[in-house]
């Protein structure tokens, strides 16, 4: 019995060691496959926290800009001035919100969860501004913002538009010049005649309207007109050129170094669509004309629209000359007007000049009438023909039945901006309208100091998040609207 005593106990014993090992090693593996959740848990969270504190500011885009422009940014001034300070406190707040264990780090409390986390430290490493790359970024928001409201069509018929300026340099000549230097050859022939009669030029009365300036005569009534004043010296443009703008270090994906043609024309609408011009006003503007302001670039109202008038008159002058020199019967009228005149004075070989002369300022009172009918709302095509003249010889001298006209034929007013805005320099166009951006946000209120160059587009945060189980987690992400 002793024996069989013996062997029990052995066993026994056997099997108590045995038990001790597995569970020691299942206990092991159980606090190791813990402590893993624990780690990938705390990751985890840490990766989930900061995506959440990063969606949170950038929650905080400025509600004005985008009421008032449909663009999305992160104003890091919050009313103040504009520094990445102020970011990165609203991050550090989102993340302690979201974290678990930070009340109890800050107050000293003993408790414990399973992971145990806070703050070590977070801010912004990169930010990517509104104003980067001259106005780059801003531009492809606002191309953003716009173009799936937008189709081909209309990039197809502005570049058509281009074509017949550029075909027929309506943007470049000066017709005016080309005048004066025929009635300058015509004068000193007569001079050297020696004749005893002079030469009267049968457009005088016109240039006198000429000098006289156009815009008052174009315009129903002066005394309308808007004479709101834009302070330049504080706004993008000026910044820019002095070198006084805030910039980004922080590439957005798909940036391009050129710009397709439809994307310029996409940008173009988008300025259409949510800026003023003479025709269709923006009330609660700095300024009431705006798409005028980026073609001309002047501080005020009138100013602006006197320079779009006058390049108007400059482009239909151009125009309307193209197409008197290809109508036979009109320049019959003007070849017989000139041979009376240069017989009356007995020099017939100055006929050919006063033809010219005539037909310069028949063009130049048809441009008249013609601006006058855009801003009245009518429309004028680039190259007329005879149904949509409008003047006669005798009348055009006179500038007589110069009422607006409402013709329903050809480009309005604002085709006319679109074709002016094509021509303008792409950089130029863009400080310009980021200056009204600036001008009309600081005409609300709470926002006198709003800078775009501390507008936030797109941020790169590096955070740390500890535990208090030793952990110690980096994350570093990237957002863009």
């Amino acid at each position: 019995m002793n024996q069989n005593f013996h062997y029990v106990k052995s066993g026994n014993a056997y099997l108590t060691v045995y038990l001790a090992l597995v569970l020691s090693v299942l206990l092991s593996l159980a606090i190791a496959l813990i402590e893993g959740a624990r780690s990938g848990g705390i990751r985890l969270e840490a990766e989930c926290v900061t995506d959440v504190g990063l969606n949170s500011i950038l929650a905080e885009y400025h509600r004005e800009l985008f009421r008032q422009y449909g663009l999305f940014a992160i104003d890091s001034s919050y009313g103040g001035s504009a520094k990445k300070e102020n970011v990165d406190g609203h991050l550090r707040h989102y993340l302690t919100e979201n974290l678990s264990m930070q009340d109890a780090f800050l107050s000293g409390q003993l408790y414990r969860d399973f992971m145990g986390m806070y703050l070590g430290d977070a801010k912004l490493t990169r930010v990517s501004l509104l104003t980067d790359d001259r106005g780059d970024v801003f531009r492809r928001q606002a191309v953003e913002a716009i173009q799936g409201d937008m189709g081909i069509a209309l990039a197809e018929e502005l570049a058509g538009w281009l074509e017949t300026v550029d075909a027929h340099d309506l943007d470049s000549r000066d017709v005016t010049a080309e005048k004066r230097e025929l009635e300058e050859s015509i004068q000193e022939m007569v001079e050297c005649a020696e004749t005893e009669t002079s030469f009267e030029n049968p457009t005088q009365d016109l240039e006198a309207v000429r000098g006289g300036g156009i815009l008052k005569r174009v315009v129903a009534d002066p005394t309308e007109l808007s004479h709101r004043v834009l302070q330049q010296d504080s706004l993008i443009q000026n910044r820019l050129r002095q070198g006084n703008v805030n910039q980004g270090n922080l590439a957005l994906p798909g940036a391009s170094e050129e710009e397709a043609f439809p994307e310029r024309i996409l940008f173009q609408e988008y300025l259409f669509r949510y800026l003023g011009n003479y025709r269709e006003e923006k009330e609660q503007g700095a300024l009431r004309y705006q798409v005028e302001y980026l073609i001309s670039g002047k501080a005020g109202d009138v100013e602006n629209l006197q320079c779009v008038a006058d390049r108007l008159c400059f482009l239909r002058e151009a125009a309307n000359v193209v197409y008197l020199l290809t109508d036979t019967e009109k320049c019959a009228e003007a070849e017989i007007l000139a041979d009376v005149l240069s017989t009356a004075i007995l020099l017939p070989e100055i006929a050919p000049l006063v033809k010219m002369v005539i037909l310069f300022g028949w063009a130049y009172a048809e441009s008249v009438y013609d601006v006058e009918t855009l801003l009245a709302g009518g429309k004028i095509p680039l190259i007329k023909d005879d149904s949509t003249w409008h003047y006669s010889l005798s009348a055009a001298f006179r500038l007589s039945d110069h009422g607006r006209g409402q013709e329903s034929k050809g480009l309005a007013y604002e085709d006319y901006l679109r074709i002016f805005m094509a021509l303008t320099d792409l950089e130029v166009l863009t400080a310009r309208a980021m200056d009204m951006v600036e001008a009309d946000l600081r005409y609300t209120p709470g926002n006198a100091n709003f800078r775009l160059d501390g507008c936030y587009v797109g941020v790169e945060a590096d955070v740390r998040i500890m535990s208090s189980y030793g952990y110690d987690v980096q994350v570093v992400r990237q957002k863009y609207y």
